[in-house]
């Protein structure tokens, strides 16, 4: 009776034991066909990661000169984008044109300017990520008044103020891009910033026709947009635009919100 128990309980578990080789032979098979049917198909997945990204700028640094006096004061700022020749790993090379040139020249300008260099190889375009680190670093470690801070920038520089104004108009209460351009179909983003724009007619490097498109985009979204185009100027638009003191007149004259302040 024992042996016939024991064989009873052997056939049992050979039964068992196929059972679940069967069902793994299945559920293997079905995954394969699951898996054939996504490829010859398509299916909704999601994507949800964490990324962590490093950014590194050298820049320039200018704090007016009666900044730190009243500790209650808050400053504007002013972040400028150099143009392509001005990239690299030497800071110096961004004082050859613009507000940085000024103020070495000796102009104190009434604010905190922000000049950061582009690394070699790459462009404005594609050091958003960057920029918006540096804004937020300066904002702070300094006193700025966030309602009134102001982005500029020449050529490449031209276009990165397009495309970080675009990206982020939220974080501006002007612009002002020089012999640049960028994406007419995301103008309008910039429609609640007042721009002023600025171009030769006679650029042979960056064709006119890329502040005009940008000008015209942001006329017919309704935003707040004025032009300056030099009849007899080449590519070199900036040293007329940044030697005239009406701009930062005009700048000044802005605060976030639609104020002056």
């Amino acid at each position: 009776m024992a042996i016939f128990q024991n064989s009873r309980k052997e056939k049992e578990m050979r039964v068992l034991r196929s059972a679940c080789l069967i069902a793994t032979v299945v559920v293997g098979i079905c995954g394969l066909a699951g898996r054939c049917l996504a490829a010859g198909g398509q299916s909704e997945q999601s994507l949800n990661k964490d990324i962590t990204k490093h950014v590194e700028l050298k820049y320039l640094l200018h704090l007016p000169k009666e900044y730190g006096q009243d500790k209650d004061r808050k400053w504007p700022l002013m972040l400028f984008l150099h143009g392509a020749g001005e990239r690299g790993n030497d800071v110096n090379k961004v004082k050859v044109h613009g507000p940085p040139k000024l103020i070495e020249q000796g102009k104190d300008l009434p604010f905190i300017v922000v000049s950061p260099q582009c690394p070699a190889g790459s462009w404005w375009t594609e050091q958003i990520d960057a920029l918006t680190a540096l804004l937020d670093d300066v904002q702070a470690r300094y006193a700025v008044d966030t309602s009134r801070v102001y982005l500029t920038g020449l050529s490449m520089g031209g276009f990165g103020s397009w495309a970080l104004g675009c990206r982020y108009p939220e974080r501006f209460a002007a612009v002002a891009p020089i012999c640049g351009g960028g994406e007419w179909f995301l103008a309008e983003r910039l429609k609640s910033v007042p721009v002023w724009v600025f171009h030769g007619a006679k650029d042979s490097v960056v064709p006119v026709r890329e502040s005009r498109e940008m000008v015209d985009a942001l006329k017919r979204a309704g935003g707040d947009v004025q032009y300056t185009e030099y009849p007899e100027a080449n590519h070199d638009s900036w040293t007329e635009t940044y030697n005239n003191p009406k701009l930062y007149e005009w700048f000044l004259s802005q605060h976030k919100g639609g104020e002056a302040k």
